[in-house]
Parts: structure tokens; C-alpha cells; sequence
């Protein structure tokens, strides 16, 4: 039997954050929305919570991911909005995410401002945005911000991709 795990993540709009995850191999379900966490990170911010198989996909690749797949360098002035975190669930996980992280530092040549949160809640966005990315390919957001997000993972991040899903960014 499988041993899922669930990891909330934001950073980004949660549009692209969405289809990152959800192009992953081990990745079985991804909940795009609006995510908060406790203290002076009460309020929401666009995140998705992610359940993966860590068998397939470990927790330290979709943290690496997540890093290279926002700008978790920066801290221009969405960051309400756009909260760069990894919002955990156990106190075991934030531990690990923080080692995690501090080890990816030299992947980068600014600080990673990627702070580690714990969950609080979730409000999930509206059905009509709901798998954004693979109900629209063709729109111009998508195309403009998500598929060179996509064509890194397949370069950068393969092993972990699912091809199939994939297919058509290999094919342009």
C-alpha cells in the first residue's frame, strides 16, 4: 500500500504552481488554492497543497522543485499574495524542510527567503480555475508563464516528470 504524504506550497500564482506539481511522477492529487499559516502568516496566500508518494518522489526533489520553480529569491512586493513558503504538517517535516533548504542554498546566488510555515488552513479556489494549466495550454497565460516552467522540469527535473503528461512541451 502506498504511504501518501501532503505538503502545502507557495509561492507563486498557484495557477503555475499547479501544473508544476501536477507534471510530476509520485504526485497523486494537487489542491490549488489559498493557504495560511499562524502568527504574522495568518492570512491567505495562493499555495496548493501537494499528496506524493515519497517512494517515488521525495520530499527533498519537490522542495529542490519548488525553489527553481518560483522566485524564491525575492521579495518584491506580492508577497502577501504570493508567499514564498512550505507550509508543513508535522513538526518532523519542518525539520526536514529546513535542513532541506539549507542545503539548497548554493544552488543560489541570492538568500532563499522560502520560510517554512506551519499549516493552519486552506480555502480552495473556485472550480472554474481548478487544473488551469491542462484545461487550457493554449491560452496566452499559460504559454507565456507556465510552459517555460514546464519545459524546465523537463530538462532540469526529468527523472521526476511524468512524460506523459508532458508530451506536448517536448513536441514544440
Amino acid at each position: 500500500m502506498e504511504t501518501l504524504q501532503q505538503i502545502a506550497l507557495g509561492g507563486g500564482c498557484h495557477w503555475c504552481t499547479e501544473a508544476v506539481f501536477q507534471s510530476l511522477s509520485g504526485v497523486l492529487k494537487v489542491e490549488q488554492g489559498f493557504v495560511a499559516s499562524t502568527g504574522n502568516n495568518n492570512t491567505f496566500s495562493e499555495a496548493v497543497i501537494v499528496h506524493f508518494n515519497p517512494e517515488i518522489i521525495p520530499l527533498k526533489s519537490l522542495i529542490e522543485i519548488h525553489l527553481h520553480t518560483h522566485k524564491s529569491t525575492s521579495s518584491h512586493s506580492m508577497r502577501n499574495k504570493y508567499r514564498s513558503a512550505i507550509y508543513v504538517f508535522s513538526e518532523e517535516q519542518k525539520e526536514a524542510s529546513k535542513l532541506i533548504i539549507k542545503g539548497f542554498q548554493s544552488q543560489f546566488e541570492n538568500q532563499l527567503i522560502t520560510e517554512v510555515l506551519p499549516f493552519a488552513s486552506f480555502k480552495a479556489s473556485r472550480a472554474q480555475i481548478l487544473n488551469y494549466y491542462y484545461s487550457n495550454p493554449e491560452k496566452p497565460f499559460c504559454e507565456t508563464f507556465i510552459n517555460p516552467k514546464l519545459k524546465m522540469l523537463l530538462s532540469k527535473f526529468s527523472k521526476y516528470t511524468n512524460q506523459e503528461r508532458l508530451k506536448h512541451i517536448k513536441n514544440e
